[in-house]
């Protein structure tokens, strides 16, 4: 059966009234309405509708012919109906007389018209035995178009009656609809208050909702007792919401008419062809108890009599997926860079402002007032975006990293035109891991044939046996639900901050791989120090021109004058760098196996460590793969390592390394303002990068 069939029950002796929807079969019961002692039917119906006689386990196909046809009266026998076209008018209902002997039981609609009254009928005649007559049940038909439509072949326009509009599918030949959560509006997780339903937005705001269009077609008005009802399930009444566009005239109103508390709406008919506009929001992206799928139908319902319940007997659904919340990888081109202002970071600023002039991007300066004392920067928030066909913007994540009232700043900062999210776990204590450094996504790459064309997310957790510190599961959980960019977790609780971008980053290449992974690495540190030893620079110092390496914050006074030959006579440093270069290559396996990577991918830079009291890892020299990646410059910390020939030995190695792929690097002495708190360049920055050009919809997750 086609969707949308519904069974009429046909009495015998009269003739009911009924409204056929476009496309739809209407099923009636032969059998079931013929009076005792009838044999055979006949049928007879005006032009515009089609009808099929089935009988049980065949279908006479092709309309029952008009002229004296009859057909044995079996069990099981039904008569099909259906209508091309609308009505332009209602089937008037005046009671008309068949016959002065025919009795009706039954009060309620029924009719008795005359042979010769217009509109479509459909008339079944019931004969006895001997082939005469008995009696006669009839229909009056009305014939209405309603569909609900949205943009479900994914170009930006919604189309007429897509048959995949109640469906939603991944990849490049899916289709579904598709809607942003509008969270440049107000934060999705603070329900606005019922009272707002008229917020009267800017056309601005309905750009970022998907359009969808109630189409229908039929005469100029409904017959009395129907009425047609837009609703959700309750149970997405927290995801999406619906606005009407009242009256384009003046200064359009648009209406709230669905979402939050409001489960249906009746819809005004008005006849003739109609197309009714409504704009649809996401009010949440998708996490582990929303797929990101919500529904929303329409539907013709009837009442026989005033006071009884309205039934639906035309249902039409349209299906949307909460466009996911998705992340930017360093390869993309950066777009904004923002850093916080403290009263000791303005060295820093205009080394990184002489950086984003060369990079060509804009610097965004956050000020103390907004920052509340804190390097806002990394770790508070990860910029992403959404996207759909028809629009996309860029989304800020926020960390749980501080408490409600503080996301307002970040607003006011952000502007209009910035989406806003923020992830509070309930009853988690929050760890450090939870702080966004501790977020990155690689590139796009492909894996054993498994393409992951907006790379994946790498989050830092604990070691898979201990109960160590784990990334907020509210946090996690929201990661993996977005579905386009699958999470990978490494392990990054042997450090003391638990970061990832402090042993690994991404930076864009102009080969074939267009890009590689750096890795901070002991070993090479080792292996280039003692190089530099047989060349007789043992005594070359590290630190220069830092006064005492106490400035450094965590390293403390008792090596004042750090050289090659102390580095690598202590013993303890070397077994400590001994266990990091084993955490670090625990996690560069787990990552060439899920991103498909090669050692020919892997660049390792030089890195040292030293253990803190709790055994943890912290970064014994500023890290240079804490570095900001903007394009082919990269703005990497200053390691002040031993100077041979005036010129830093760690950053000659960097640069041979890789100043060959095509990249600039320019070293930054944030070291007073950053290194000093465990914080590296990255950690000073925050970077908005260009959005994807590919499609998520066409990934298959």
């Amino acid at each position: 059966e086609m969707p949308g069939d519904r069974t009429l029950r046909l009495q015998h002796g009269n003739r009911i009234e009924a409204l056929c929807v476009l496309g739809t079969h209407i099923s009636a019961d032969v059998y079931g309405a013929a009076p005792a002692g009838a044999v055979s039917f006949g049928v007879k119906h005006t032009e515009g509708v089609s009808v099929e006689v089935a009988c049980r386990g065949r279908a006479e196909t092709g309309s029952a012919p008009g002229s004296g046809t009859r057909w044995p009266l079996d069990e099981g026998t039904v008569l099909k109906f259906s209508m091309s076209q609308a009505s332009t008018e209602v089937n008037d209902n005046k009671a008309r007389s068949w016959g002065a002997g025919v009795w009706n039981p039954h009060g309620g609609r029924v009719f008795f018209p005359n042979q010769g009254s217009g509109g479509l009928q459909v008339t079944v005649s019931f004969y006895a035995e001997g082939g005469q007559p008995i009696n006669q049940a009839g229909v009056f038909l009305t014939g209405i178009g309603i569909s609900l439509d949205v943009d479900a072949d994914q170009d930006g326009v919604v189309e007429k009656n897509n048959p995949n509009k109640a469906s939603w599918t991944w990849g490049p030949e899916g289709h579904g609809a598709i809607l942003l959560v509008s969270c440049d509006k107000e934060s999705p997780f603070t329900p606005a208050s019922d009272c707002n339903n008229e917020r009267v937005f800017s056309k601005e705001d309905l750009l970022d909702m998907s359009r969808m269009v109630l189409r229908t077609q039929g005469p100029q008005r409904l017959p009395q007792g129907y009425q047609i009802v837009l609703y959700i399930p309750v149970s997405d009444a927290d995801k999406v919401g619906v606005f009407y566009v009242q009256n384009p005239f003046f200064g359009q109103r648009y209406v709230h008419v669905l979402g939050r508390r409001k489960l249906y709406h009746i819809v005004q008919y008005t006849g003739g062809a109609a197309e009714l506009d409504f704009f649809v929001e996401g009010l949440r992206f998708p996490d582990d108890t929303f797929s990101g799928l919500v529904s929303i139908h329409v539907s013709l319902q009837e009442t026989l009599v005033e006071g009884i319940p309205h039934a639906p007997i035309f249902t039409d659904t349209v299906v949307l997926r909460v466009a996911p919340w998705i992340m930017t990888p360093n390869t993309l081109a950066p777009v904004n860079v923002f850093v916080s202002s403290m009263k000791d970071n303005y060295l820093f600023i205009k080394e990184i402002k002489n950086l984003v002039n060369k990079a060509g991007c804009e610097l965004k300066v956050c000020f103390g007032y907004i920052n509340r004392g804190d390097r806002w920067v990394q770790d508070e928030i990860e910029f992403g975006y959404t996207h759909a066909p028809h629009k996309s913007f860029p989304v800020v994540l926020d960390s749980p990293r501080d408490g409600g009232l503080e996301q307002f700043p970040i607003k006011e900062l952000l502007g209009p035109d910035f989406g806003y999210v923020s992830r509070e776990p309930l009853f988690e204590a929050i760890a450090s891991l939870d702080s966004f450094g501790n977020l990155e996504v690689s590139p796009p790459v492909t894996v054993a044939g498994k393409e992951y064309p907006l790379g994946r997310i790498l989050i830092g957790s604990s070691f898979p046996t201990s109960a160590g510190r784990r990334m907020t599961r509210m946090v996690r959980d929201f990661l993996y639900a977005q579905q386009v960019q699958a999470p990978v977790e490494l392990y990054s609780d042997w450090l003391s901050v638990g970061h990832v971008d402090e042993f690994v980053t991404f930076v864009p290449t102009f080969d074939k791989k267009q890009f590689r992974m750096l890795m901070a690495s002991p070993a090479a540190c080792y292996k280039l120090f003692r190089e530099k030893q047989k060349e007789g620079q043992g005594e070359a110092t590290m630190f220069k021109g830092k006064g005492t390496v106490g400035s450094f914050g965590y390293l403390g006074t008792d090596m004042k004058r750090v050289t090659i030959n102390k580095i690598l006579s202590n013993d303890i440093l070397v077994q400590q760098n001994q266990y990091v270069q084993r955490c670090i290559d625990w996690n560069r396996d787990v990552l060439k196996k899920e991103l498909g990577l090669t050692e020919e991918d892997i660049v390792d830079l030089p890195a040292l460590f030293r253990l803190d009291k709790q055994g943890k890892a912290m970064p014994y020299f500023p890290n240079m793969v804490t570095m900001i990646v903007l394009a082919k410059d990269l703005g990497i910390p200053k390691p002040f390592g031993p100077v041979m020939g005036g010129e830093c030995c760690l950053e000659r190695q960097t640069r041979s390394l890789l100043e060959p792929l095509g990249l600039r690097c320019f070293f930054l002495e944030d070291v007073a303002s950053y290194h000093g708190r465990l914080g590296e360049v990255r950690c000073g920055t925050n970077v908005q990068r260009r959005p994807f050009a590919f499609k998520w919809w066409h990934v298959t997750p």
